[in-house]
């Protein structure tokens, strides 16, 4: 009868069989197994090359699994890290689906209707949302006829102005004026109003006989307080001129209609619209550096600005939800008007846009920053924020 015997190797990978020989015994001393012994020795070898073969595989889907979290966005968090859903405005819409951590919800209203409340709000870390849940309300202020003795209103931003007839004044136009005999009239407005320390009006004076009426700018309506001007929020309403596909943005006097665009692809790196604010990369491919290196993710920002505001003054913040690395850096990186912004850092985790020098306006200022995060010096990702600033023409 034929033997073999098996001699097995260091490795469980490498092994040799060989004949026992012509007979006369084997030529090794090791112990000659029979045929099937063999046989069932070769099986159990194949079953431990195959255990081997699918432990190294789970390895290496781990290994790219944490990778994938590595070049993620900072705005990305797991699943637990969201705010509760936030309810639509009756008679308004809510732009922004995502509730995750850092990432913002913005409100609108139908024609006919203006916002009351926070125009966007910020899922917070806590799990909290920024601001106060809005709601809108219908524009007609006047629709109840609050003017007496013929008096014409005049609606305003959650407010009415009555333009009273002669002989009439107050809030209501409910005051007769009598006039005075043999005594000149005064004009307030000539009285007071070039004094900055006497001014009657907080823009400018109309000389009335007896009385005298503050007036404000385009963009503005008289605050109840019959001096002051508060401003008109064109995009609460059906005032503004954006086409479809643009947003509305509030200034103080007017507004701006904005189209945020993601850049076009390049180098392998391409951008996905996640919100009307912002802009996702991609995945990379697995031997693209530049991709890697570019921002992983691209926000903007609208900031309206009154006109000679004091410095310094924090306009912007930017923090990362998930801090992965060991160090951020806070930096300026272009833009317009560069020379009136300063960045700064708040804590460990936070950086400050700051409005350095005042600025007379009107002006549109443009500043980009970017936020990287590193762990012993090697980039993990950054974060772009393009800000936009608004400066109106007037002080209020």
């Amino acid at each position: 009868m034929e033997y073999w015997c098996l001699i097995l190797a260091a490795s469980p990978a490498a092994m040799l069989i060989l004949p026992a020989g012509d007979g006369e015994g084997p030529v090794f001393p090791q112990e000659c197994l029979s045929h099937q012994q063999v046989l069932s020795t070769v099986r159990q070898m194949q079953k431990l090359l195959s255990a081997q073969e699918a432990a190294h595989l789970q390895g290496m889907r781990s290994l790219k699994k944490q990778l994938s979290v590595l070049h993620s966005p900072v705005s990305i968090c797991p699943s637990a890290d969201t705010c509760p859903q936030l309810a639509v405005p009756l008679n308004g819409r809510k732009l922004g689906r995502s509730a995750r951590v850092g990432h913002d919800v913005h409100f609108i209203c139908n024609a006919g209707f203006r916002l009351v409340g926070s125009e966007s709000r910020t899922c917070r870390r806590d799990r909290t949302w920024s601001g106060t849940q809005p709601f809108c309300r219908s524009i007609d202020e006047c629709a109840s006829n609050p003017c007496a003795n013929g008096g014409t209103c005049v609606d305003g931003n959650q407010s009415y102005t009555c333009l009273c007839p002669r002989g009439w004044s107050g809030a209501s136009c409910q005051t007769p004026i009598h006039p005075r005999r043999a005594s000149p009239d005064v004009d307030e407005c000539q009285l007071f109003q070039p004094n900055p320390q006497t001014r009657i009006c907080l823009h400018d004076c109309l000389n009335l006989p007896g009385s005298y009426r503050c007036l404000c700018p385009p963009g503005y309506v008289l605050h109840a307080d019959r001096n002051t001007c508060e401003d008109v929020d064109e995009c609460a309403g059906s005032q503004h001129n954006c086409t479809h596909g643009e947003l509305c943005i509030n200034t103080f006097g007017g507004h701006r209609c904005v189209r945020p665009k993601c850049p076009p692809p390049r180098h392998n790196t391409s951008y996905v619209k996640t919100s009307s604010f912002q802009c996702e990369r991609n995945p990379c491919p697995t031997d693209s550096r530049a991709c890697r290196l570019a921002a992983t993710s691209i926000s903007f920002h609208y900031l309206p600005l009154q006109a000679n505001r004091t410095v310094p003054r924090v306009l912007f913040k930017m923090s990362t939800t998930r801090f992965v690395g060991d160090s951020l850096r806070f930096a300026i990186i272009g833009g317009r008007g560069q020379g009136v912004f300063a960045v700064r850092r708040s804590d460990r985790q936070t950086g400050e846009l700051v409005l350095s020098s005042p600025v007379v306006g009107p002006a549109t200022l443009e500043v980009e920053l970017e936020m990287s995060e590193f762990s012993r010096k090697v980039l993990l990702g950054k974060h772009i924020f393009k800000v936009t600033a608004f400066v109106s023409q007037y002080e209020f």
